[in-house]
């Protein structure tokens, strides 16, 4: 079998190596892909954006089915369109995709469908929004409507942090269409939990939970991030948690989506805090996590592209999903200055010397013969032990093999 990947980061890399363990493909194409996916795949030079572009290589090739990653493609309908020429896909259509799209979307339909979430309130003016958040107070939690890479999320301690969040999205474009409309959320407290699950539509199978973190620097301080590290499984997700969420919160939003006429095919992820009221969705997003599905992959211990197939043929109930017991833990190398100012093209050195875990590549390219930044996440460092706690001492024992100019990484990922 022949596959295609869409993307080009850490999330693809990982989805690239399971794929490639598989003794039903022979030969995966990733598009565009970056300097560690062309050690197991072809890259070819295709933004995962263009969606004529990929299509028509679809058309060319015939891979016997495309794996689309990113949120972006997803939104804009790449799905569809491979559908609509005769290709098997992977991942929600675009009408379903809103899901992580429109975040006041998703919080009209758990509003709509009681499936418990933050309080919450929608504004396109400025002022109006203003006025909201000094009758609230703070803290409270401003998010951008639209995809903004992860980066769309403030956690503001007081009135005047709010409203300049809300300003700079709705009139001073920093989010450009993305923020042109805000989400206005009740901040909740707990610990936070990611919970991934392959869909059919129908049927629902949930991966090992996991915990990512968002922020820049050590103890959840900085700027929100795409993601500076995640581990498996989390240590607060337990049994009887996970009971509850499958029947308030998982199976709820599959039906949802059903009875919307949005069938979600593909895989759903739930972000979720565990407040002292129980469970609650803080986001869903269309696809694959980054960084927590390089930790959780690296648990999988069956066929993904079984997995993919199942999926996309809508029997989803009649395959077994096996994961590792043990634990995973991904550190994340980021260039100095990430999530706002960093070059690019800073020579990597150490990646031969990695002894315990797999290197990721999120931000790389190959030039003259070396392995170069090029982007803000560089490395995804992941190691997977019998405990958390090994795991994390792995994964930090390869980190400090690693170097490149200005490198940057948190000191306490899977502390937590």
């Amino acid at each position: 079998m022949k596959v295609l990947v869409i993307g080009s980061g850490g999330r693809e890399h990982a989805i690239c190596t399971t794929l490639v363990k598989s003794p039903r493909v022979d030969h995966i194409w990733c598009a565009p892909g970056n300097g560690g996916i062309a050690s197991v795949a072809e890259c070819v030079p295709i933004g995962a954006t263009d969606i004529d572009g990929i299509t028509a290589f679809a058309k060319q090739h015939q891979p016997d089915l495309v794996m689309v990653a990113p949120d972006d493609p997803l939104a804009m309908g790449l799905v569809d369109a491979l559908e609509a020429a005769g290709v098997r896909a992977f991942g929600p259509k675009a009408n379903a995709a809103v899901i992580e799209s429109s975040k006041s979307f998703a919080k009209e339909l758990m509003k709509k469908y009681g499936i418990p979430t933050a309080d919450y309130a929608v504004f396109e003016d400025s002022d109006a929004a203003a006025e909201y958040i000094r009758q609230k107070g703070t803290p409270i939690v401003i998010k951008a409507d639209g995809l903004a890479l992860g980066k769309g999320v403030t956690v503001a301690m007081t009135e005047e942090e709010a409203i300049s969040a809300v300003q700079d999205a709705i009139d001073g474009g920093s989010f450009g269409k993305a923020g042109a409309r805000v989400v206005i959320e009740q901040y909740l407290t707990g610990p936070e939990v990611s919970v991934l699950a392959f869909t059919d539509g129908k049927t629902l199978k949930t991966m090992p939970s996991a915990q990512d973190h968002k922020r820049a620097y050590d103890h959840d301080e900085g700027p929100n991030t795409g993601g500076m590290g995640a581990f498996s499984p989390s240590r607060f997700y337990t049994d009887a948690i996970a009971e509850q969420c499958m029947e308030q919160i998982f199976k709820p939003t599959i039906d949802a989506m059903a009875k919307e006429g949005r069938p979600f095919q593909g895989v759903l992820y739930f972000g979720l805090m565990l407040t002292e009221q129980g469970p609650r969705v803080i986001e869903y997003n269309a696809r694959f996590g980054d960084p927590e599905t390089q930790a959780v992959l690296s648990r999988l211990d069956s066929d993904l592209y079984e997995i993919f197939d199942a999926v996309i043929d809508k029997r989803l109930d009649e395959i077994e999903i096996r994961w590792k017991p043990d634990a995973a833990c991904c550190v994340v190398m980021a260039s100095g200055g990430y999530p706002k100012n960093y070059t690019k093209g800073k020579v990597i050195s150490g990646l031969d010397q990695v002894k315990d875990s797999f290197v990721f590549h999120a931000g790389t390219a190959l030039q003259d013969g070396m392995t170069v930044t090029s982007g803000g996440r560089v490395l995804g460092v992941t190691a997977v032990a019998p405990t958390l706690d090994e795991a994390i001492q792995k994964a930090y024992g390869d980190v400090h093999r690693i170097s490149f100019e200005n490198a940057h990484f948190r000191n306490d990922i899977g502390v937590k």
